[in-house]
């Protein structure tokens, strides 16, 4: 099954990139933001599963997108690989720092300090003239190794960059769920005491997973700041994380796949929501997370295991 759902998964994002030249160019913009932005998303779900909401991720998503913008603008580089690799380990870093704090609280402690940093870097982002204050800047274009390409192909190139990191970071995250560490997400969640008697250090486990959700967002928000050229502050605005985390409830923690289809989901219908009726749309959005709570408590990863469930049914003899 496990073999199943990864072949499926790479057909998946293969038959998107075939199609990719064959649809509208705001739907290519669309897509590439959404499953830029659900990188972050997997991130999130990482914590979730253990029991942890933080409502900071917009922190390691601005500090992915401004190292891209920051070496484009300050430096000669332009090679769109290495840049989104510095942001990756800029990220990275902050999450292993700021994780020798966060990762020994819980619950509600956890992520209104999730949030303060977030909140702390949105300030410094504001007030420095040198980070473009409140307006951001430009990010400069990049080129794929050495091929620099423009308009339509530009966003296609981009949208194909997207998928790749997407699905390389898809599977790696259903490798991490069956490695040690990641099976253990649920008993930690459950009852850190056990999971303690077992020799392993909870608070270590934590900060592991504060680094790897880390990285899987500064990598969306360097990937998120090739696609849009621009970055502000409001990228690191609590705003930003609530959005994030829209995203993961309408997801569900049960699938990685999930994460990507959320994402999709949640960016069309803000689309749509924003262009027919401007003045309500965060009443649509807002109906839409309450109907999935009340009818998909777990999100639309549940609606897999449930066709799983039917299957097997249907084939047991």
């Amino acid at each position: 099954m496990r073999m199943g759902s990864t072949v499926l998964g790479a057909l998946a994002f293969a038959a998107l990139a075939a199609i990719a030249p064959l649809l509208p160019p705001w739907l290519i913009s669309l897509a590439t933001i959404a499953f830029a932005n659900a990188l972050v998303v997997l991130g999130l779900i990482i914590l979730w599963r253990t029991g942890l909401v933080p409502f900071g991720q917009a922190l390691f998503y601005a500090i992915g997108a401004y190292a891209v913008a920051l070496i484009g603008r300050y430096t000669p580089i332009r090679d769109v690989f290495f840049v989104v690799f510095v942001g990756a380990v800029a990220a990275g870093i902050v999450a292993y720092l700021i994780g020798f704090l966060l990762a020994r609280y819980r619950e509600i402690f956890f992520a209104m300090l999730s949030l303060a940093m977030s909140m702390i870097l949105y300030g410094i982002l504001v007030k420095t003239e040198t980070l473009g204050s409140t307006d951001g800047f430009h990010v400069e274009a990049g080129s794929f190794l050495g091929w620099r390409p423009q308009g339509g192909t530009r966003n296609l190139a981009i949208f194909w960059l997207v998928l790749a990191y997407c699905a390389i970071a898809a599977w790696l995250v259903a490798y991490y769920f069956r490695s040690v560490a990641g099976s253990l997400t649920h008993p930690i969640r459950d009852n850190e005491i056990r999971v303690e008697f077992l020799g392993v250090s909870v608070d270590r486990l934590i900060h592991l997973k504060l680094v790897v959700s880390g990285v899987l967002a500064g990598i969306g928000g360097a990937l998120a700041a090739l696609a849009v050229q621009h970055v502000d502050p409001a990228m690191s605005y609590w705003t930003t994380s609530g959005g994030f985390v829209f995203v993961t409830i309408l997801a569900g923690a049960g699938s990685v796949a999930a994460a990507f289809v959320g994402s999709l989901l949640f960016e069309l219908v803000r689309s749509i929501a924003v262009t027919l009726v401007p003045g309500e749309w965060q009443m649509i959005l807002g109906t839409a997370l309450l109907l999935t709570i009340l009818f998909l408590p777990e999100g639309l990863g549940s609606l897999v295991s449930r066709l799983r469930q039917r299957w097997r049914r249907g084939t047991a003899p």
